[in-house]
């Protein structure tokens, strides 16, 4: 059950994955982190000889069961194993930032509860030159104080941070085809965190967005998978999360191309929003997708126009505003508790993000049950929220509750992002999964 401490929790949920800033630590800091590893190595082609060795093997993926729901836990995270001998840990998959970190004992200087103990870091150490060292940084901003080591510094738009340095260590992954493999992938040890809004018990953050940082970008780099992640997240909680191309049919995916406008996030640009069916008149709405967003977002007008047709819309109905209920901003009861959105999708309308690739219109559809969830009081609470209230300004966030019941794919292979309705109950077929 979710008690008012819990409220603001899920009010500020989505944006763990905006990275705002990267910036080095002071002087003080930087001289007791080098003391910590004063005995790392700095070698710049350490990764393993078990990726070169399958450097040809590219069009294996790897899959990923999830765990998690958007309500009432908030979140959804996948298990990896990283270190000599491989250690399991819980991480938020994120599509919305680059960077892999790990609450670190370097020793911690400040770290939340999670559910296992700190990561134990590599001496393999990521020297401040390495390019995915620049690319944690602003451009202009990327100096190097100490050559051998790699500070960074990333804080999330919920007020939550981490402070780290890079280093490298094996990661445990198994191919779709059940053969093994130990790349040797850069990750953050974060010793120093300070837990957002949203903060919730996991071990880290599993960044799969488009910089060099990025855990997939890093496999494509050593050749042992296509650059391409996708995610299946179930309405009943779980699912699935994937890296490469081979499992699904790509004839059957609904294509729009990535954004040359917004190249930070997955963005299809911008889109024209419909409410049942007929256009808001809200247009030019800049739009990425973030599967480190549990609920969606729009900017402040898009906001408001679009929660004043719905209430419009139901003024004549059974419907009441709830305002008692604090689980979402807008929730509304019956005259008795829902069990499920299908008790009440009658009384709302669909909803469409439609964008323009070249000449050709693609439609994101939302359905009663993309944007919608049942509170533990039986109320209906709305799950899109006002972006401007979280600092989001004019971005608009499609979150996990409007992807949830399809396979949502990055392609950087060929800078497109796909859709399609799938079962995300069922796995994939494969020889080996990472659970």
């Amino acid at each position: 059950m979710m008690g008012k401490e819990r409220v603001g929790l899920v009010l500020a949920l989505v944006l763990m994955s905006f990275v705002i800033s990267t910036s080095s630590s002071d002087e003080q800091q930087l001289r007791w982190r080098k003391s910590l590893f004063s005995t790392a190595t700095t070698s710049s082609s350490s990764s393993s000889s078990s990726s070169s060795l399958l450097s040809n093997r590219v069009g294996s993926s790897l899959l990923f069961q999830v765990q998690g729901n958007v309500y009432p836990t908030g979140y959804y995270n996948v298990t990896v194993y990283v270190g000599q001998p491989p250690k399991p840990y819980f991480l938020d998959l994120d599509t919305g930032s680059d960077l892999t970190w790990l609450q670190c004992d370097a020793p911690c200087v400040q770290c939340v509860e999670a559910p296992h103990p700190l990561y134990r870091p590599s001496n393999d150490l990521v020297p401040c030159e390495d390019p995915i060292c620049a690319s944690l940084h602003a451009p202009g901003q990327h100096k190097c104080e100490d050559p051998t080591q790699c500070d960074y510094e990333v804080e999330y738009a919920d007020g939550g941070s981490s402070l780290g340095v890079l280093v490298k260590d094996a990661f445990a992954f198994n191919y779709t085809n059940g053969q093994r493999l130990n790349p040797r992938l850069a990750l953050g040890c974060g010793y120093d965190q300070v837990p957002g809004a949203s903060y919730h018990p996991l071990d880290g953050i599993l960044g799969l967005g488009k910089g060099k940082s990025s855990i997939v970008s890093q496999l494509h780099s050593q050749k042992l998978i296509r650059n391409v992640v996708g995610h299946c997240l179930s309405g009943r909680g779980g699912g699935f999360l994937f890296f490469g191309d081979d499992l699904y049919d790509s004839s059957r995916v609904v294509w729009t191309s990535m954004s040359s406008d917004y190249t930070k996030y997955y963005s299809p640009g911008v889109a024209e929003l419909f409410f049942g069916g007929k256009t808001t008149g809200l247009k030019k709405l800049p739009l990425v997708f973030d599967s480190g967003s549990s609920y969606t977002y729009l900017s402040h007008v898009a906001y408001q126009t679009l929660t004043s047709m719905m209430k419009r819309e139901l003024s004549a109905k059974s419907l009441k505003e709830a305002p008692e209920d604090r689980t979402l901003p807008l929730c509304w009861k019956g005259k008795r508790p829902f069990k499920n959105v299908r008790d009440v999708k009658k009384y709302f309308k669909p909803l469409a993000l439609s964008f323009t690739d070249g000449k050709t219109r693609t439609l994101f559809e939302l359905t009663p049950e993309a944007y919608l969830i049942i509170s533990n009081r039986g109320n209906v609470c709305l799950g899109i929220l006002n972006g401007a209230e979280v600092g989001l300004q004019d971005l608009n966030v499609i979150g996990d509750i409007s992807m949830q019941d399809r396979v949502v794919i990055y392609d950087n292979e060929k800078q497109r992002i796909g859709w399609m309705p799938a079962n995300c109950d069922r796995i994939p077929k494969s020889k080996a999964m990472n659970t």
